[in-house]
């Protein structure tokens, strides 16, 4: 009985504690781990000293009138480009500004028979060109997507031939000045290295060739146009302080 009495009354005092130590144990916080936080994405920053190669392909578009007067037809000289430029930019927030100069070697050949003189094939060969220009893009963020414009310059070689024997009757040199208007995209592949592809239009002046041993001359009028690919590398922004 006296068992039955001290059983009794530690259930009682376990089922009195009981809503106290269940009210205990709920209000303990809950060790929730918070969700990781979102990762910016990089933004990229075209600002800074680049230098880069190029490489592809070129035509010159070129018509003759000999002594200024009489059309002798026109042909285009085609062929590959490589070279390099050097530049500058400035961002603004999304706005990019630059200045890039660039030299390339080309392989621009063509030639026709001339309208005026059938025995005569009229040829030209531009071996190399060159840009001072300026730039202004949009940046969204990776992807630069700029136009340019400025001046511009080609070395030209013009040769007369014979069109049943095919040697050379007479020929000359030119260094052209003129205009360029182009446009491009640029991606950037890593803080430093961008990858883009472009395309230009030269406006070159009409030129006056005279060659020298037949003693005559013509006008040439010339039009170039580029399509290169283009590699850059731009440097930290520490270089040139």
């Amino acid at each position: 009985m006296k068992n039955l009495l001290i059983l009794t009354a530690c259930i009682g005092a376990i089922g009195a504690a009981a809503p106290a130590f269940g009210a205990d144990f709920a209000a303990q916080p809950l060790n929730v781990k918070a969700p990781p936080q979102p990762v910016a994405a990089p933004i990229t920053d075209w600002t800074g000293y680049y230098i880069g190669i190029n490489g592809g392909w070129g035509s010159s578009h070129n018509c003759w009138d000999f002594n200024g007067v009489t059309p002798e037809g026109c042909h285009n000289a085609a062929g590959a480009t490589v070279g390099g430029q050097i530049g500058y930019r400035w961002q603004i927030f999304n706005t990019v500004y630059g200045i890039e100069g660039q030299g390339n070697w080309a392989d621009f050949s063509g030639s026709n028979v001339s309208t005026a003189f059938p025995a005569d094939v009229i040829g030209t060969k531009t071996d190399a060109f060159g840009l001072l220009t300026g730039h202004i893009g949009y940046a969204i963020n990776a992807v630069l997507i700029y136009a340019k414009g400025g001046a511009a310059v080609t070395s030209n070689t013009y040769h007369i031939n014979s069109v049943t024997t095919g040697a050379g009757i007479t020929r000359n040199d030119d260094v052209r000045w003129g205009g360029a208007l182009g446009a491009g995209v640029e991606v950037s592949l890593t803080p430093s290295w961008s990858a883009g592809v472009e395309y230009d239009h030269l406006f070159m002046q009409g030129s006056s060739v005279l060659f020298p041993t037949s003693g005559v001359g013509d006008r040439v009028h010339q039009d170039v146009d580029l399509i290169t690919a283009r590699l850059n590398y731009k440097f930290s922004p520490a270089f040139g302080r």
